[in-house]
């Protein structure tokens, strides 16, 4: 079997883009992968067109090799365009070999430890301050609209909820995104008492809603430092959080603030690869680590989990992209031994779940184990090509 072709899919995904890789065989089995590229990752479709060139004419199924081969090309910028473009190929590259063999991904890694994952509702409450009309609800606009979007996590089903910061005006709500230049806190990031007080009130009408059996979680993303971390932290310990999470390059910051407060920490969803991810575990930096399999490579995220398994750290799936490559997450989930929970983006445009032949199945906040050979779905391509993407 040998690589015959790639190509490269885009689709409008409602509040942004969705990107799918396919990579076809001279024997007709096709593998298909999802990536992002959108404003956080500028040029990748071109990184793996041009990393996908070195490896047409090779046999898909000898994945480690291949991995082994584009991940020495891209070394000297580690963690970066080309870690993400590998990705993309290899894991449409084991989408062909789990087809191959006839089984899903996950028994290429051992098996599944599970068949039913629990998820959380993730961008609870952010996406609909801005793209409400998409998912047919009305806006996010008052503390009490958060309170009803709380009772509607807990009818759903799920047990744990993960919001970001917004904050509420007589314009309605707006996500606070300093760090990712928005707004006059950028570029220092300092955390005022009017915006923490704000942050309380926010997750306080979440749990008014929600009830004591729906846990809260709070992404702060690169938008505060430690400084306004521990602050926020003290004045949210009431709330009994699941988790605190945010971004953070310094390991020792990092650890440092997670032996301050006494919420858990999760973090590392932007650092790549087990280089870069031992010296956070070195450093008992966090509670929960979290790994995205479509960034890492599944070869890559399994092997990450199974390093913070032997500092008995749980690993959480990371997931704001599309439903292929929320399957990816579920097989990524359903193979390791520390897994946490799922993330799981429930506010979609209502065509986004045809984009695949079967797309993720959601039961009371429960994710089913796919049994389909590969990834478990396919890319329907004539669907996709009645959404064109939306001009940048």
């Amino acid at each position: 079997m040998k690589i015959v072709g790639i190509q490269d899919l885009h689709a409008d995904g409602g509040w942004r883009t969705l990107s799918f890789l396919k990579i076809v065989t001279d024997e007709g089995l096709v593998g298909w992968s999802e990536y992002h590229e959108g404003n956080a990752v500028p040029g990748l479709t071109a990184a793996i067109k041009r990393l996908a060139a070195g490896v047409v004419g090779e046999d898909p199924r000898n994945v480690s090799r291949l991995s082994a081969a584009l991940r020495a090309t891209v070394r000297s910028q580690a963690g970066g365009t080309g870690t993400h473009a590998l990705a993309a190929i290899e894991n449409a590259c084991l989408d062909i070999k789990a087809k191959a063999l006839g089984v899903p991904v996950y028994e290429l890694f051992g098996g599944a430890l599970s068949t039913r994952l629990e998820a959380y509702w993730s961008q609870c409450g952010t996406l609909r301050t801005q793209h409400a009309a998409l998912f047919g609800v009305p806006p996010l606009a008052t503390l009490d609209d958060v309170q009803r979007l709380g009772r509607e996590v807990a009818e759903r089903g799920f047990r744990s909820l993960k919001t970001n910061i917004i904050c509420f005006d007589e314009d309605g709500g707006k996500n606070y995104r300093p760090g990712f230049g928005h707004g006059p806190a950028h570029p220092a990031l300092n955390l005022d008492s009017r915006t923490i007080a704000a942050i309380v009130a926010l997750l306080e009408a979440f749990q008014d809603g929600a009830g004591p059996d729906v846990r809260l979680m709070l992404d702060l993303n690169y938008n505060v430092k430690p400084e306004g971390v521990r602050q926020l932290a003290r004045a949210l310990e009431p709330l009994q959080l699941m988790w605190l999470e945010l971004d953070m390059r310094d390991p020792r910051a990092l650890r440092e603030l997670r032996s301050a407060v006494r919420v858990p920490i999760a973090s590392l969803e932007t650092i790549l690869g087990r280089q870069a991810f031992r010296p956070y575990l070195d450093e008992s930096a966090v509670d929960v680590a979290i790994v995205d399999p479509q960034w890492n490579g599944m070869l890559e995220a399994v092997k990450m989990a199974n390093l913070a398994e032997s500092y008995e750290v749980n690993i959480a799936s990371h997931n704001y992209h599309g439903p292929l490559s929320t399957l990816m997450g579920i097989h990524f989930s359903a193979a390791i031994p520390n897994n946490r929970i799922v993330e799981y983006v429930v506010d979609e445009a209502p065509w986004v779940s045809t984009f695949v032949t079967h797309p993720p199945i959601l039961e009371q906040g429960m994710l089913r184990l796919p049994t389909r050979p590969g990834w478990g779905a396919d890319v329907d391509e004539n669907i996709v090509a009645q959404f064109p993407p939306k001009a940048a």
